[in-house]
This record gives C-alpha cells, structure tokens and sequence, in this order.
C-alpha cells in the first residue's frame, strides 16, 4: 500500500495489485471527507486508466446519474410487488446519507460521482462491481436469529429518528468503513454473520465482478474506487480468489429462501383462533357472536390504528378497519396492501413530494409530510397493527372461553 505525495492523495491508500495481464489501483475512500473526491480527480488525471470500477451497483447508479430517478416511482407496483420494506430501506440509506452530508457539508456520494465525471470525461468504460442493497440487507437479514434481526429493523430506524451529530469517534469509523456496516454501528462488528454479510461478502463479490469485467481483455490498467473500508479485503481477495467469477457472482447474489415456520405460526395460530371462534358457537349464538366481534373489533381497530398512526387518508382507515379482519378471504393480501393502495389513490403524490422525497426522509418529521413516504409507512403500520391485533384477538377469546 502507498500514498503519493500530492496533496489531494496524501494519506488517502492506494493499494496497486497485479492479477494476470490487469493491473488494478485501489483507491479507498472515505464517506465523509471532500479530499476522498479531489483524490478521484487528481489520480485520474495524474496517471491513465483503460477502465473505472466504482463501488455502485445499477440502482445507485442511476440515482447518481439522474437524481429524478424517485419521479419514475409507481407506488402501486411497490406495493403490489411487496416491495414497501425494500423501499423504505434505502430511504432510510439516503436518510443517514443526507445526515452525513448536512454535519460535513458533503454531497453524498461525490467521490463516486467524481469516479463517474472523470471517466466520462475520459471516454472510459465504467464498471458497476457493488451487490444491490436489496439483496445485502436481505442476506444480512436471514445470515441472524430473530433478536438480531430486530437491531437490523433498529439500526434503519435510528437512521432516519436519530438527528444527533455524529460523534468524533464514528467519524473516524466511518473514515475507515463502509457505509452501511456504520449504520448498524458496533452490532456489525460484534455480530460475525452480518458482518460477512455487510462487508466480507462484498468484498468477495466485488471482486469476482472485476475479475469477471476483466476477462474481456480490453483493460490493463483499472482505477478501483471503492471504501477504505473494502480496500483491504479486495486487495487480500484479487491476490487469493480462486473460484470462477460468474458462479461466485451468482452465488452471492443469491437471496435465501424466507424462513417457513414465521408462515406455519401465522397459520397456526389462525387456525387456534378459527378454532375457538367455531366453538364459541356451540355454546350458543351469544357466545359465537361475541367471539367474532372480539375478532373483528381488535384486528380491524389495531389495523385502523396503525393507519391513524400514519396520519392516513380517513378512507385508508376505513379499508384497513374493513381488510384486516377478512384474513381467510385475502390469502396472500395483506390489509396494508388494501390501506396502502388507497391513501396511494386519494392522495397521489405530487411533483412537489418525488422533488423533496431524499430531502424529507432525512427529518422523521418528513416521513409524515410527504406523501410518498407517508404511504410506506401507512403499509408498515397497518401490518405492524394486523399482526398485533390478531394476536390480542386470540388472547382474549380463548381466555374468555376458558
């Protein structure tokens, strides 16, 4: 690893590693400092490049590319895709993203904006070698146990309440980091499987990427901008790697298959609750009756709640009051979906919302205030009120039955 002495590019690593007829310069960056993008420039201009790889998958890209991107956004097809949590969680991303730009006064991603300007400048091919956040934090996600998961769901909602100044030693992380392993803090250090899946797992495959964009044979000299905090496991890998690229490339980006007993409880406990609700009735229509209010009154209230809770559409309270107690009729459907889908109908989200939609979820506040945002969470709060709501639902006509 060395460092050259200009100013723009001291102290900054460079790491130049040799792997067949390609050699790639690493140069690691760091989030939070405007000499990481003034790094970008000097090196491109300093020495040349037959290729830039840069640390972006094609979402982020793009998002780089054009930044009214969010205006293509059909919140219907999110929806009706199940893709809500997805969304929101790079939002939540750009949340913590926006927070760091607003400490440091720092354009988010401008060193790999500099990346994308210098080699366009140059009429260089650009290599998109990073995994997509999705299928990160969804591996992430199934690599723990269930009290892990929680400071997943934790660590992306600190990120969009928490308004507290980054302290000196974060910055410091974050100067050696990588971005999304800072938004789980010290929990990705101290958990080895979502480490490796936040960072070590990228580093494999953002490797077998540049591996693979190599076999072409067009490019001998590559200028690799990724995180200080990626630089050397890149550097270990390009020197060890030993798999075929393609496979490997496929293989991380594999999503494992949802864990099935979260379903065979839901169904189970349904079953119970269906169970009771049926033999309420043979000790009399009272009985019965009463049971399928209790069932009606707790999972539609706490669904309608959730949606209060969203400052939702008067009518997306009404739907989730009237969804959520039909689960056998909607199988597959939540009663988020239905809320969701009408607050998206009633309250059509305005040029205005896609303008200040990275802005308004850097503030909780904002989440409420734009209409786009305030539908994701009308979908998470309604289902959040739903699974709640059917669980007090059997508590409490079971113990009346006993």
């Amino acid at each position: 690893m060395n460092t050259h002495p200009t100013d723009a590019l001291a102290g900054q690593p460079v790491a130049r590693v040799r792997r067949g007829d390609v050699e790639y310069v690493l140069l690691g960056t760091a989030h939070v400092s405007r000499v990481s993008a003034d790094a970008v420039r000097e090196i491109l201009q300093r020495e040349a490049f037959d290729a830039v790889a840069v640390e972006l998958c094609e979402p982020r890209y793009q998002s780089i590319r054009d930044p009214e991107a969010f205006r293509r956004l059909d919140l219907f097809q999110v929806i009706r895709q199940g893709k809500v949590g997805l969304v929101a969680a790079n939002l939540a991303l750009s949340a913590f993203q926006r927070r760091l730009a607003e400490q440091f006064g720092i354009e988010p991603g401008a060193e790999m904006k500099a990346a994308i300007d210098g080699a366009d400048e140059r009429g260089l091919p650009i290599w998109l070698v990073d995994r997509e956040i999705g299928v990160t934090l969804k591996r992430a996600y199934h690599s723990v146990g269930f009290l892990d998961r929680l400071s997943i769901v934790g660590g992306l909602g600190a990120s969009v309440l928490t308004r507290e100044d980054v302290s000196e030693d974060e910055i410091e992380k974050l100067k050696r980091g990588d971005l999304l392993g800072s938004m789980f803090s010290e929990f990705a250090r101290e958990s080895p499987p979502l480490y490796d899946a936040l960072i070590g797992e990228r580093d494999r495959y953002m490797t077998a990427r540049l591996r693979e964009q190599a076999a072409s044979g067009e490019a001998r000299r590559v200028l690799v901008v990724i995180g200080a905090g990626h630089l050397a496991g890149i550097q270990r890998e390009l020197s060890n790697q030993t798999e075929m690229p393609r496979p490997l490339v496929e293989k991380l980006s594999q999503v494992p298959p949802p864990s099935r007993w979260p379903k065979w409880l839901a169904f189970g406990v349904f079953v119970v609750i269906a169970g009771a609700i049926g033999f309420a009735f043979t000790r009399g229509a009272r009985a019965g009756t009463d049971a399928l209010l209790a069932w009606t009154l707790f999972t539609g209230g706490a669904a309608a709640l959730g949606a209060i809770v969203a400052a939702a559409h008067p009518l997306s309270v009404i739907a989730a009051f009237i969804a959520a107690p039909l689960k056998p009729f909607r199988p597959g459907v939540p009663a988020s979906a239905f809320s969701a889908g009408v607050e998206a109908w009633l309250r059509k989200p305005r040029v205005a919302d896609f303008d200040s939609l990275r802005d308004d979820v850097a503030h909780w506040t904002g989440w409420w205030k734009n209409r786009i945002a305030r539908t994701l969470l009308n979908f998470m709060f309604v289902t959040l009120g739903t699974i709640v709501g059917e669980y007090v639902a059997g508590f409490h006509i079971i113990t009346n039955l006993l």
